[in-house]
């Protein structure tokens, strides 16, 4: 029947929206990936909106509807860094344990795992800071986060009682923003050539030397451990 036609034809396609919301999600990837690569071979400063759009294939209207200009670009790779799942499973690990030694090792292996993954992303963000006062403002952000999850390490440690006596929190913090930010890593593995693994093995025992009051040594009546 006519009605009946009419109808079907006005019945709502919930997969062609899912669809679609699947290839802008797709086109908004390939943007980014391409930018990221860019920036990578190229330097931020050299790398144009049009350059981004001509390597991900799409018009330039698109990049900006989809992403916006090269700022919003690189604000949106460094979130995807700051809300790595390994940031938040490190600090949870580090609450529950009751070891200070385990905090530092906890601690150290997590950044570990974090600057090896966005090393790179890292190295555009410094480098367009100097050229672009948006990327200066992100690149503020970035570390105010990595410095707060610092703090929470060293109130833990303090919690604990684990704190070298004289150190007080915030001093704490500063002396694992030093052996354990972001230059540090740059530093040993970039200019360096050292290994991640020893990196962070190295770093780990200088965090643990500055920091940790030494535990209390058993008395003399305790049992001898196996």
């Amino acid at each position: 029947m006519p009605g009946n036609r009419s109808g079907a034809t006005n019945q709502p396609r919930p997969y062609r929206s899912s669809v679609r919301a699947q290839a802008a999600a797709d086109t908004r990837r390939t943007i980014l990936d391409t930018a990221m690569r860019l920036f990578v071979e190229r330097g931020y400063g050299q790398v144009t909106v049009a350059d981004i759009a001509d390597g991900a294939s799409v018009a330039l209207p698109t990049v900006y509807a989809s992403t916006g200009g090269k700022a919003a670009i690189l604000s949106t790779l460094i979130d995807e860094a700051m809300g790595d799942p390994v940031v938040e499973q490190t600090l949870n690990a580090m609450a529950a344990s009751r070891s200070g030694e385990e905090v530092i090792e906890l601690t150290a292996q997590g950044v570990r795992t974090d600057n090896e993954r966005y090393h790179a992303i890292v190295q555009i963000m410094k480098t367009a800071a100097a050229v672009d006062a948006t990327a200066t403002q992100i690149l503020v952000r970035s570390d105010d986060v990595y410095r707060e999850a610092l703090g929470q390490v060293t109130r833990r440690l303090g919690s604990l009682g684990r704190l070298k006596a004289g150190v007080t929190e915030w001093q704490a913090t500063d002396i694992l923003w030093f052996y354990l930010g972001r230059e540090a890593w740059h530093i040993l593995v970039a200019d360096r050539r050292w290994s991640w693994d020893d990196a962070a093995q190295w770093l780990t025992q200088q965090v643990s030397a500055a920091l940790l009051d030494p535990p209390e040594p058993p008395t003399a009546d305790a049992p001898p451990r196996s």
